[in-house]
């Protein structure tokens, strides 16, 4: 008989995730719940873009992604406050805010205070010029990039069978796009910690832009710490605060090694729901019988 091996839990304070885009093509679904599962924290700020309603599709929401909205109604369930943050792809969840269900939180932003010092949380795009004046051409690039990491998985597994490392395509396009954007990526930058810095936040935490990142910015006024918690696509990072500071965290690029879900917890193999009548009974038949 096998023996399970035990599960290392790592306690910290708090963590914060980002645009896990649930419902697309390239969210990395098996390994959010993987993270969740291998942390213990009281407070769990979901900060923008979790479901990704402007890509979401009647036809496609796999059990691979229940079993993320699953864990986090299990560590709601152990005492865990659970702060799901709108972003601009769940901007509809905005009608909500304010709404608190037993441990879950909906907010526009987040105050945390920590050790005496206060993190600011926000999804991100209130400062996204382009988001607001080009809207329907964001929504448009947000089509591409779920094309390009379809893309991207084919071009993966070519890779895998010839044994050539994996590529990632979004990711060097967008360092690309960075490179050559440096002054609007700065601009977003320092327009987010003047306003820390005017509010005397210690932190400036925000997503939106797919960009993990923790530096010291200062101006005339003083200093504060910018810090982005990537995503759930590509880089799979997370910020979690202990030791009296925010760490930027990078999980590991694996599957759920089959230690560590048991059986009770698998919801089947990946599967197309029909409509959202389906999905919405699908989800609800799985947390009652869970």
């Amino acid at each position: 008989m096998k023996k399970n091996k035990q599960k290392e839990i790592r306690e910290v304070e708090a963590v914060v995730i980002s645009d896990t885009h649930l419902g697309t093509f390239g969210c990395r679904a098996g390994q959010i719940v993987n993270y969740l599962s291998s942390v213990s924290t009281p407070i769990l700020v979901l900060n923008g873009d979790i479901i990704d309603i402007w890509q979401f599709s009647k036809s496609y929401f796999p059990k691979s992604h229940l079993r993320v909205i699953r864990q986090i109604i299990k560590i709601m369930e152990k005492g865990t406050h659970v702060y799901y943050i709108a972003g601009n792809h769940d901007e509809h969840l905005r009608r909500l805010i304010g709404l608190k269900l037993g441990n879950l939180h909906i907010e526009n932003k987040l105050i945390l205070d920590l050790d005496g010092k206060k993190s600011w949380i926000f999804h991100g795009d209130v400062f996204d010029v382009f988001m607001h004046h080009s809207k329907w051409l964001a929504k448009l690039g947000a089509v591409g990039y779920g094309m390009l990491t379809v893309i991207n998985k084919l071009t993966n597994i070519c890779c895998s069978v010839l044994r050539l490392p994996k590529v990632s395509l979004s990711r060097d396009i967008k360092k690309a796009i960075k490179k050559g954007n440096t002054k609007l990526s700065s601009k977003f930058e320092q327009t987010v910690a003047n306003l820390a810095i005017d509010k005397h936040y210690d932190y400036a935490i925000c997503g939106h832009i797919h960009w993990p990142e923790k530096k010291s910015i200062r101006n005339e006024k003083g200093e504060v710490y910018y810090l982005n918690s990537g995503d759930w696509v590509e880089n799979m990072t997370a910020l979690e605060y202990h030791d009296g500071d925010w760490h930027l965290h990078y999980h590991q690029d694996q599957a759920i090694p089959s230690q560590m879900v048991s059986e009770e917890e698998l919801v089947g193999d990946d599967f197309l729901l029909s409509n959202h009548k389906v999905l919405f009974q699908t989800m609800v038949n799985d947390i009652i019988n869970s």
